[in-house]
């Protein structure tokens, strides 16, 4: 299963959360940049105090436990200031209400 939701990661270059079992950490906002066999390559940046580092780490697919990937997100402020609601609809293309 996650051989699978790894290749599709790799192909479409979208970025992953994967947690390491093993290891007890989440490895976040990385890409699969190989996938060959039991072993794959993550490619990923971290933090530390003032400095940002960049890392590719091999991985076997055995000691993951989970793959997250991010559906979507919207920008809090963008939401409360630009998000249009059904009132700011013309009205010939509102839904008539029900009950």
């Amino acid at each position: 299963m996650f051989h699978r939701k790894l290749s599709t990661a790799l192909g479409e270059q979208r970025q992953i959360w994967v947690f390491l079992r093993d290891q007890q950490r989440w490895i976040e906002k990385a890409l699969v940049v190989d996938l060959e066999g039991d072993l794959v390559t993550l490619r990923y940046d971290a933090e530390d105090e003032d400095e940002l580092h960049s890392w590719e780490e091999t991985v076997r697919i055995d000691s993951i436990g989970a793959i997250s990937a991010r559906l979507a997100f919207f920008s809090r402020h963008a939401l409360a200031e630009d998000l249009e609601v059904t009132g700011d609809c013309p009205e010939s293309e509102q839904l008539p209400s029900q009950g």
